[in-house]
Order: C-alpha cells, then structure tokens, then sequence
C-alpha cells in the first residue's frame, strides 16, 4: 500500500506560525549571515581541501511532504527552531496553480530561509549540550547543511567525535605486513574519476598517498574490521571534505557504526541489507515490484550504491556531500530508502523495457546524474516513516540476521546528545595544554608540597590566560546576534 504522506495536501499546524526570526529587519539578517559565516570559517580546524561546491539553486519541491511528522519518524525531535525554519513555505511552494511565488520573491523567500538555517545551525552548535537533533533535522531538510565549512562544524558532532581530540596524521608504517595493502592501493589508484576536475596531477597522486594511509589507519586500529571494495570511496569523500585528521576520526565512527554489516568477513550481512529493498517497492508499487521479479534482476544493481554511499557512481560532488548530509543524520537503513526511492522515480523506465535481468540490471544500474535529489530525499523520509525497518524485517523474515549496525544505533544516537560545543572542549584542551607545560616546567618535582603547589599555581595562571584570550579573541558574533539568541 502506497505510503499516506502521498497524498497529504496540508501542512500541520506547527508550520502555521511565523518565525521570530521574520520580524528581524533583511539587513540585520544579512549582517547576522555574515557574522555566523565569518566566525564558522574562522573557528575551522586547518584541514580538508577549500573545494566550490556550490550549486545552482535546485528546483523547489512542490510536493513538499509533512516534514514534522517525517522528522519523528526519523527519531529526529527537531523541535521548535527547525518548524519555525521551514514555516512559511509550504502554502506558496507546494501549490503550483495557487499562490505561485514570482522568481525575484522565490529568491527572497530562500535568501531568507538560508539565513535563519545558518542563525539555527549556529545556535545547535553554541548550545551546551550540543543540540545534535536541530543539527539532524537542519541535514535532512532542504539544501542540507549549505556549505563545506558547515559540514566541517557539523559532521563530528553528528559522529560525535571531539575535534580538539583527534588522532594523529596516519603514518607509512600502517602499509608494513598488512594484507589489505595491494588491494586498497590498486582500488585508490582506479579513483582517479572521484577527485575535483581541474585537480594538479601531482596534488592528486599526494591525497591518493594519505587515502591509502587513512584506510590501512583504520584497519589496523580496528581488526575486527574487513576491507570491501568501494570502502574508498567513502573514505576518499571524508578525506577531500576534511582532511586526513577529522577524515580518520570520522571514517572510525562511521565504520563501526553506519559500514560495519558491510566490513564483516562475508557479504551475508550486506546481503541482509539489500534485503529491504523489495518489500519497500512491494509496499510502493506492486506492479513495479513484480515486474522485477519477473525479471529476476535482484538487488545486485543496487550493491554499489549502498556500499559507497553512492560516491562510486555519482559524478558530481556536491551531489554526494548533499547525500551525506542526509545518511550522517539518519538511520543506517536509509541509503536503502532512497535507493527504493529512485527505483519508484524510475518506474515508467523500468516498466518500459524488456523483462529480462539483463535489460533491467543494465537500465537500474546507471544512475541518472539528473535526478531532483530534495524531493527525493523528502520521498525517502516519508517512506522510512510509512514503513519503518522493524515491519519490513517481519514481513521478509529478515529479523533473524543480527544487524550490528542496526542493533548499535539507538546507543549510538543516545551518545550524540551529550557533546559539549567547540568552545567548551577547546578551553578545556588549553587547560589541559597549560597544566601539561606547567608540570614540564619541573620535570624533577619528585613529591615536594612547595613544588606541588607551585606547579598549580602556574597551571591556573596559564589557564586563566587561555580562557581570558579564548574569551575575547573568538567570540562567535556580534552583540545584537547574542542578545537575539
């Protein structure tokens, strides 16, 4: 049975309501933008590559599903920032025949949403303890997270990793004895097509270097762990985005989490996996469903998608990074959602070829680079409300397999909610750091009182001075925007 949310023509009553953030005057707004950016930028760490991804402005939705129900079905509780964010929209951009928005109001209209995303973003960030759920439901809706700085604010905390903690640079020493490095080194070398056109040979064969050393890092750290082909691509997007320090912390926390059914020692929990694409499209589109029964195709076509986050067979990056705003925030299962999503987007296609495996495979296979990925990604939403993993498991007997990374998410997602922000954990790094110089100070203290509390006579000076520097030098924005919040 098709998915209700379909067929909704209303908006609930959480979007009847104007933002608090509509009665502050556009120029006020853009200096509030301007602030938030130039403090995101300027409170990044040193790393990944500074990539143009942005993007024409993509097509609206005019079939924009109830996105606070979608949101709870998510396990996202976006809560009042994120309704107050989308309010508005949706009466004059759902309905093409009445109400239709002219272009120079359209762009008013998004100037403005983006502006109050970035304030709400800010604020999720600043919030102690983070506010990860407003940050999950500011991934999944329209436009994703905006830009590379922003994903590179957002993205730990959605891992929950500590970017004033992160592991060293892997080093050369992971490729000595280990068994996965020829194959690793021959995937990266076939990866030439994955990096930005335009990319120096010589700029490109060195990131390939530290691809290598960040997977082989991750192996070794993590032994339970097994390589699978395409693992790089996902490691390749990381890396591009973040660099090779935050790339190593996330590509840790995504592969044993979200990738680890995929890096089991066998293919039969990625098995598992694909499993739950049928009974979506069984539940979408019987005659879809059947159809591709009858031509015995499988889900085979749809191994690379899931495997790779869709980085192996999407050409544009900002496509992907879009995508991996919306997997990061969600439930491990719903790469699955959205390739039944573009399984249905396809149907006519499908339906219209011959009803053999390989006409089918080879037609599904090639992923359109085309497709109208905000309604597809509101789609795939709706479909993991209408039909969560638990009854599709019942229904295909898939209940039996022991899924890690389903089983782990909950915990998972529990421990997100109790990050501090950024600049809570870099004072607290410089009062580490301080304490750390002041006991280097005397290296033979021994058991000494009078040395004892020297030392921490100098160690609360040095912190004092940290924090007082931290303080004045990078605070987030200016007055009014504090006074706002």
């Amino acid at each position: 049975m098709a998915c209700p949310l379909h067929s909704q023509r209303h908006v609930s009553s959480a979007f009847d309501c104007p933002s608090p953030m509509d009665r502050v005057p556009a120029s006020q707004l853009d200096e509030l933008e301007g602030a938030v950016q130039c403090k995101m930028e300027l409170n990044l760490q040193p790393s990944g590559l500074q990539l143009d991804t942005s993007t024409p402005q993509r097509q609206r939705d005019r079939e924009l599903p109830e996105i606070w129900d979608t949101l709870q079905g998510c396990n996202f509780t976006a809560g009042r920032e994120m309704s107050e964010l989308l309010c508005g929209t949706s009466e004059r951009t759902r309905d093409g025949r009445a109400g239709e928005l002219s272009e120079p109001n359209r762009t008013e209209l998004l100037g403005s949403k983006r502006k109050r995303k970035l304030l709400l973003i800010h604020q999720a960030l600043t919030s102690d303890p983070v506010a990860v759920e407003t940050l999950r439901g500011a991934a999944v809706s329209e436009g994703g997270l905006l830009t590379d700085e922003i994903r590179r604010k957002v993205w730990p905390k959605l891992l929950s990793v500590n970017v004033y903690n992160l592991p060293p640079k892997p080093g050369r020493a992971v490729r000595q004895n280990h068994k996965d490095y020829t194959q690793v080194q021959l995937d990266v070398s076939r990866s030439t097509h994955r990096f930005p056109q335009g990319m120096r040979a010589e700029q490109r064969q060195v990131l390939q270097e530290q691809l290598i050393d960040l997977i082989l890092h991750i192996l070794r750290a993590h032994p339970e762990l097994h390589y699978y082909q395409g693992y790089h691509d996902i490691a390749l997007t990381l890396l591009l985005l973040a660099g090779e320090r935050m790339g190593s912390a996330l590509l840790a926390k995504l592969s044993t989490h979200h990738l680890r059914d995929f890096m089991d020692p066998t293919m039969d929990s990625t098995k598992h996996i694909l499993n739950y694409l049928m009974p979506i499209l069984q539940r979408e589109s019987l005659r879809l469903h059947d159809f591709m029964l009858r031509a015995e195709v499988g889900t085979i076509f749809a191994l690379s998608w899931l495997i790779t986050w869709y980085g192996h067979v999407l050409t544009s990056f900002p496509h992907i990074l879009r995508l991996y705003d919306f997997f990061l925030a969600s439930h491990p299962l719903m790469p699955v959602y959205f390739a039944a999503v573009i399984v249905l987007h396809r149907e006519a296609d499908v339906l219209a070829c011959d009803c053999d495996m390989p006409s089918v495979h080879q037609l599904l296979s090639r992923i359109p680079q085309n497709l109208p990925y905000e309604r597809l990604i509101s789609r795939a939403l709706q479909l993991f409300q209408c039909h969560p993993h638990a009854e599709l498991a019942k229904q295909a007997a898939l209940q039996h397999h022991k899924s890690i990374s389903i089983g782990s998410f909950s915990a998972f997602q529990l421990a997100t909610t109790q990050q501090r922000p950024d600049a809570v954990l870099r004072r607290q790094r410089q009062q580490d750091s301080a304490h750390a110089e002041a006991a280097a100070l005397l290296p033979t203290a021994g058991h000494s009182p009078l040395v004892k509390a020297a030392v921490w006579g100098i160690s609360a000076t040095l912190g004092a001075a940290a924090l007082a520097v931290t303080q004045t030098a990078l605070e987030w924005a200016p007055e009014f925007l504090l006074q706002l919040f």
